[in-house]
């Protein structure tokens, strides 16, 4: 089966290739898109709503992980369908534009989330649901237009390339929102000791729920050069005819899975692994939030130092996936994840790996705790890791499908990324509520990797 993935990937290439330009447009969708992940589901506007919307740290963990499950079940039951009608249609950007507009719709709604307002809980949770679903399908779409912008053997470059640039993407975003909009209600003052801009209120928390817009109206901007320069698949066939053909492709490709034994195989560690990453990267801020009690000036610095290493890790992941392959790089990084999250659970505010740390004091220098800056490292790996985990993913996923059914395959690729997706968040949610220890929510991800490592080594890469 790898054997006949492999000639598929080299039967139906096209004889030439866009130019640069086009390419660089395309990579830039990584960058408009990252921000979304960055400063609303990780770093900025999450932790701040656990730590200042919510009841209380434990309990907004949960409603998080119920909102993300919930989003991800919608892309879990839509995805294949989707990717199926697109393959039969040929575009793709149509798609990308209208999952793009519920990404900005779902985060300038964010804004609404004033600090110490349940009432506003349930709008602010379906908002975020929204953006989700239109984040994740509209990444669906633009990945299935890799094969026809460079040669195979290009393609791990070029994902981990797109990768290391929406690091960069989410780097920058960071800073702007922490140098400029948002303040420490105690100062009053932002990171770089401004005034908010904009007259952004620190103690409505505004320079936080501002993520939001900012993250609609950045990806409004920066997804603009792959609509103008990189070329759109032809389009095949009507809407209708489309539908009726794209859904009986599918129920063909559901049908062939069990005899594409390694591709089903790697869909089903996808699955696991891939919901242990979201599950981590969802709660990581939050974990931190709750353990050190970090707000958001301490959260977004952590998040660019986390940002920088997950572009060197994104950009050596590319390379090492065409010198080595794809599976030794999502092998590779399982492993560093698995051993980081695994530390993790043994740092505490005042321990680490269960010997006891002076806890910092009160006003004290930013990371100036051991307990701290030990999970800054780890923190690191986990960025380092993460970036090349995902990219070697859809390169390998490449080299495994058909082309001329790609954005399919994409689909399914997406569906087992979701189908479990709300797992993940779901039992780190109700864990964390019934144990009332974040701890305890965050150990299950132990889980996730090594099942997906077990699964990983059964993978035949072409």
């Amino acid at each position: 089966m790898a054997v006949m993935a492999s000639e598929a990937i080299h039967t139906d290439i096209p004889q030439k290739y866009p130019r640069r330009a086009a390419v660089i447009s395309w990579i830039f969708f990584d960058w408009a898109a990252q921000p979304y992940f960055t400063l609303i589901t990780t770093f900025i506007f999450a932790p701040y709503f656990t730590s200042f919307v919510a009841p209380d740290p434990a309990s907004g963990q949960a409603l998080w992980g119920f909102a993300t499950a919930a989003a991800g079940l919608a892309i879990a039951l839509l995805s294949p369908v989707l990717g199926a009608i697109a393959d039969a249609s040929g575009r793709r950007k149509p798609w990308i534009a209208g999952f793009g507009a519920l990404l900005v719709i779902g985060s300038c709604l964010m804004w609404i989330g004033k600090p110490g307002d349940p009432g506003i809980i349930p709008a602010l949770l379906l908002a975020y649901s929204i953006a989700s679903v239109g984040a994740e399908f509209a990444t669906v779409f633009n990945n299935a237009m890799m094969p026809t912008l460079v040669p195979p053997n290009q393609i791990g470059r070029l994902s981990g390339t797109g990768w290391a640039t929406g690091y960069v993407g989410g780097i920058i975003s960071l800073i702007l929102v922490l140098g400029f909009l948002a303040a420490s209600p105690e100062t009053a003052r932002t990171l770089f000791g401004f005034v908010p801009l904009f007259g952004l209120d620190p103690v409505t928390h505004q320079g936080d729920r501002i993520t939001g817009p900012l993250t609609g109206v950045w990806f409004i901007i920066f997804v603009l050069p792959m609509f103008l320069l990189t070329p759109d698949y032809p389009a095949k066939r009507p809407a209708r005819e489309a539908l009726r053909e794209g859904l009986i492709e599918l129920k063909q490709t559901l049908g062939e899975l069990p005899q594409r034994k390694s591709m089903a195989i790697f869909l089903l560690a996808n699955m696991i692994y891939t919901d242990g990453l979201v599950s981590l990267f969802a709660f990581g801020g939050i974990y931190a939030a709750g353990t050190f009690g970090w707000h958001t000036i301490q959260i977004g610095t952590f998040g660019i130092i986390l940002a920088i290493a997950g572009t060197l890790g994104a950009w050596l992941g590319g390379k090492l996936d065409d010198k080595l392959g794809p599976k030794r790089v999502i092998a590779g990084s399982m492993l560093i994840l698995l051993l980081s999250i695994a530390a993790i659970l043994l740092v505490d505010k005042d321990s680490i790996l269960f010997v006891k740390v002076a806890a910092p004091q009160p006003g004290s220098a930013l990371f100036s705790g051991a307990a701290e800056r030990a999970y800054l490292v780890l923190g690191c790996l986990i960025g380092a890791a993460g970036g090349p985990l995902q990219a070697a993913s859809r390169t390998l996923l490449i080299r495994l499908a058909p082309k001329d059914r790609i954005a399919q395959y994409f689909g399914l690729f997406a569906l087992t990324g979701k189908v479990t997706s709300f797992i993940g968040p779901l039992l780190i949610g109700a864990i964390t509520a019934v144990t009332a220890s974040q701890k305890a929510g965050m150990a299950v991800l132990v889980v996730f990797f090594v099942s997906g490592l077990a699964l990983l080594a059964r993978v035949r890469e072409a």
